[in-house]
C-alpha cells in the first residue's frame, strides 16, 4: 500500500508538466498557478526583478496564451493573469492593461508551434553580451541548449526614433524571425527572449543563461583562454523538472 500511495503522489506531481508538454486539455487553473509560480521564481532568482515577463500557451487552444497584466513579476497572482490571442489582444476587452512588449510572445507563438512558454528578461550579464562583439557561448553542461549559437535582433533595423522596445506586431514578427528555430534570441542593448516546450524548461533556461554569462564574463575578465562546451547534439537539453519543484518550494508555492 505504501508503494502504491508513493507512486500515486509522484504521478500527481508530474501530471501538470506532462499534459502541458503534450499540449493536451490540461486544467487551465493548474497552468495559471504554474505561470504565477514562474513569475515568482524568476523574480526570486533575479531574472525578472520588477521588469520582464513570462507567458504560457493555452493548454487546450494553441491560438491563445496567458500572461500577467502589466505588473512587477514579484507581485503577480492568479487574478492578474490575462488571456490573449496570438495578435496579443486581450480576449476580455475589460482586462487590465498588458505589457507593452506582449508582441514578443504572440509573434513567437505564431511562428513556433513547438513553443509552449516564453520569457523576456533583462538579466544584466546576458545584456552585456548584447552590447559588444564577444558572443555568449556555453561554458558548462547545463547550457548545452544553446550550443548552436544565439542570433541577435537589432532594434536599429527599425530606426532609432522609437527606441528599442518590441512594442508593435511588426517588431515582434521581425524578432520571431530572428529567433528562427533557436531557443534564444539576443536583443541588442535590451535583453533576451527565451523559449521552451514547458514552463519549467523556459524558467530553467533563463536562470542557466544568466549563470553561463556570469561564468564566461569572469573567465574573460581574468584573461583566460576559455574551454567552451563541446557536446554531441544528441546529448543536449534539460527539462529542469528536478529543480522546478525545489524552486516552487523556495517561493512558498505548493507543489501540485
Amino acid at each position: 500500500m505504501k508503494v502504491i500511495v508513493t507512486v500515486f503522489v509522484a504521478v500527481l506531481a508530474w501530471a501538470p508538466m506532462l499534459t502541458q508538454a503534450q499540449g493536451g486539455a490540461a486544467d487551465v487553473a493548474v497552468v495559471i498557478d504554474e505561470l504565477v509560480a514562474a513569475n515568482r521564481i524568476l523574480a526570486a532568482q533575479g531574472i525578472l526583478p520588477g521588469y520582464g515577463h513570462v507567458s504560457v500557451r493555452h493548454p487546450a487552444n494553441p491560438n491563445r496564451y496567458f500572461m500577467s497584466r502589466s505588473l512587477a513579476p514579484e507581485l503577480v497572482t492568479t487574478g492578474d493573469i490575462v488571456e490573449y490571442n496570438l495578435d496579443s489582444d486581450a480576449v476580455d476587452s475589460t482586462a487590465y492593461p498588458g505589457y507593452l512588449e506582449r508582441f514578443i510572445h504572440g509573434e513567437i507563438y505564431k511562428t513556433r508551434p513547438d513553443v509552449m512558454a516564453v520569457v523576456h528578461n533583462h538579466s544584466p550579464m546576458v545584456i552585456s553580451f548584447g552590447i559588444g562583439t564577444t558572443p555568449l557561448r556555453p561554458v558548462f553542461h547545463q547550457a548545452a541548449f544553446f550550443l548552436d549559437g544565439i542570433p541577435v535582433w537589432d532594434y536599429r533595423d527599425f530606426g532609432t526614433a522609437d527606441g528599442a522596445l518590441v512594442n508593435t506586431p511588426e517588431r515582434g514578427r521581425a524578432m520571431a524571425l530572428a529567433l528562427a528555430d533557436r531557443p534564444i534570441v539576443m536583443m541588442k542593448n535590451h535583453g533576451v527572449a527565451i523559449v521552451g516546450s514547458t514552463l519549467p524548461m523556459v524558467v530553467g533556461r533563463s536562470i542557466t543563461l544568466e549563470q553561463n554569462a556570469e561564468m564566461q564574463s569572469a573567465a574573460l575578465a581574468r584573461g583566460d583562454e576559455i574551454t567552451y562546451l563541446e557536446f554531441e547534439k544528441e546529448t543536449m537539453g534539460s527539462d529542469f523538472l528536478r529543480a522546478w519543484n525545489l524552486w516552487k518550494l523556495q517561493i512558498g508555492a505548493a507543489a501540485r
